[in-house]
């Protein structure tokens, strides 16, 4: 039901096959990846040779976060490289249906990124194009960012879309979150609608030596809160 999905960017980049293959082990279910460009964002980090790098130190989905401008040249870099689901910024793109058309002719799933002042009326008429949806609770560009809670309201939102498409057509995208993300609000995150969520530094800051994989208490604490909201 619910997806954990602990972001590369706080990661230790001397190791990094290493975290990938031990926060996966501690449960993770997906790897978000950020890729900057000092343009669109004012910083700057990864590319696909790193995708491709970390490409065989695990068989879970690699989330592809594309925080550049413009997007259509690298897309297909990305789809090389490993990736398994990319998603982009709206106002990264001249042609929004073109870009995810790119995206999913390349064989992987695609989603759009709001930032949190973008309108929501960009992902109306390209439903049938995305697999996910992802929200940004934070200004994109760095890691360990306080969460925004106007962000519970969107997500509300974007849910009663969602769902309301989901209805229609019996296609289901997925709801993602990333941006402050912690045990002490990912409950509140998960009921006002989100069920896959982007964590960084309170996964990788949250390590234990004494963990057989490191990572396992803070995912487990990150679980057991998300079951709160199933039961």
């Amino acid at each position: 039901m619910f997806r954990i999905a602990p972001s590369l960017l706080s990661a230790d980049f001397a190791r990094l096959g290493d975290e990938v293959a031990r926060v996966i082990a501690s449960g993770a279910d997906w790897i978000h990846f950020d890729v900057m460009d000092n343009h669109y964002v004012p910083n700057l980090t990864i590319g696909p040779l790193v995708c491709e790098a970390i490409r065989p130190h695990t068989t879970a989905p690699i989330d592809v976060h594309l925080m550049v401008k413009p997007v259509d040249r690298i897309i297909p870099d990305f789809a090389r490289a490993g990736a398994d689901i990319i998603t982009f910024h709206p106002e990264a793109s001249e042609h929004i249906d073109r870009s995810l058309g790119l995206i999913r002719d390349a064989g992987c799933q695609a989603g759009l990124v709001f930032n949190p002042a973008t309108p929501l009326h960009h992902m109306d008429h390209v439903m049938d194009r995305l697999d996910v949806v992802l929200l940004m609770s934070v200004n994109p560009g760095f890691g360990g960012q306080a969460f925004i809670p106007e962000t519970l309201d969107k997500l509300r939102a974007v849910r009663a879309r969602l769902d309301a498409y989901e209805a229609r057509s019996g296609r289901r995208i997925l709801l993602e979150i990333d941006g402050g993300v912690k045990v002490d609000n990912i409950a509140d995150i998960a009921r006002a609608g989100a069920d896959t969520f982007v964590a960084g530094s309170a996964v990788f800051g949250a390590g234990r030596d004494s963990d057989p994989n490191r990572y396992d208490s803070v995912i487990a604490a990150l679980r057991a809160e998300l079951a709160k909201v199933a039961a």
